[in-house]
């Protein structure tokens, strides 16, 4: 059986996911108990989408978009 790049799981790209993803947990979490929305949002984002990432780069990438994302709109008082 051959593994596509795509599926291949090293321990680097399971670190940086798992991190993520207890951002993610911690924002969903104190959203969640706080009703806050944005926190909430952010937090179901960071969950979700490393599963389908395949590189350590865009996986921080993209979770640096979603965090600054979540602190512009906190700056604007959501």
């Amino acid at each position: 059986m051959v593994v596509s790049e795509a599926m291949a799981f090293d321990a680097t790209s399971l670190l940086v996911s798992l991190l993520i993803s207890s951002i993610g947990f911690v924002l969903l979490s104190y959203g969640r108990k706080m009703s806050r929305p944005p926190q909430l949002i952010a937090g179901l984002l960071l969950l979700a989408y490393p599963y389908f990432v395949p590189s350590v780069i865009v996986m921080l990438v993209i979770a640096a978009v979603i965090l600054a994302a979540l602190w512009l709109a906190l700056q604007q008082g959501y």
